[in-house]
């Protein structure tokens, strides 16, 4: 029932996750941060089972840290994408199996914007943008017909609320609001949170 948004723009990635945090029924929080920043220019949102969500993405977090401290230098997007997917797809393998699907957004210098879709049996992909959880039903659509290349901030923002309202008139979950970040060469940027625009009845 939780939804991850994210899309590439130009020279950023923009990523918004809903702020619910539920156990069966029940909304405990509506205040619940699902991203994680990884290093200076590297997010990863991260939905699924409430332990499993948080053990893998610390444990990723602080391996990518890890790795900066040994080696001098941090893991380009591409590299901490094919990391978390390699320890995936090793728990897969194993008995502690991690239901999580996660997003990744980065920017690197010689690369660019990058954003990486990768679900809980270790598929990952590069994608120009991508939605996990029950709201891609609905706004995946949005996307195909409105997502353009190379869009800028203002561009990127009105597709996310057509996305946002979409879920919030046609899911029968109210996600409530969502909290948004960009990624691009100068850092991790909070934009606060976003509210669907309310729907009217007809």
């Amino acid at each position: 029932m939780e939804c991850l948004i994210g899309i590439q723009g130009k020279d950023f990635v923009l990523i918004a996750t809903d702020t619910i945090s539920a156990r069966s029924v029940v909304a405990m929080k509506d205040d619940h941060d699902k991203m994680y920043p990884l290093s200076d220019n590297l997010l990863m949102a991260v939905c699924g089972e409430a332990g499993d969500s948080i053990q893998f993405s610390e444990y990723i977090a602080k391996n990518v840290q890890l790795y900066k401290m040994r080696n001098g230098y941090e893991l380009s997007p591409r590299a901490a994408a094919n990391f978390t997917r390699r320890n995936m797809a090793e728990s897969l393998r194993s008995s502690r199996s991690h239901l999580v699907n996660l997003l990744i957004a980065g920017h690197d210098k010689e690369e660019g914007p990058s954003l990486y879709f990768l679900d809980y049996l270790a598929s990952l992909n590069k994608m120009p943008f991508a939605i996990h959880g029950h709201g891609s039903l609905f706004a995946l659509s949005i996307m195909d017909k409105y997502y353009e290349k190379d869009l800028d901030f203002a561009g990127a923002s009105a597709l996310l609320m057509k996305c946002i309202t979409e879920i919030q008139k046609r899911f029968i979950v109210n996600l409530g609001k969502f909290r948004v970040r960009t990624v691009d060469k100068d850092g991790i940027h909070d934009k606060g949170t976003v509210a669907p625009e309310p729907v009217v009845a007809a």
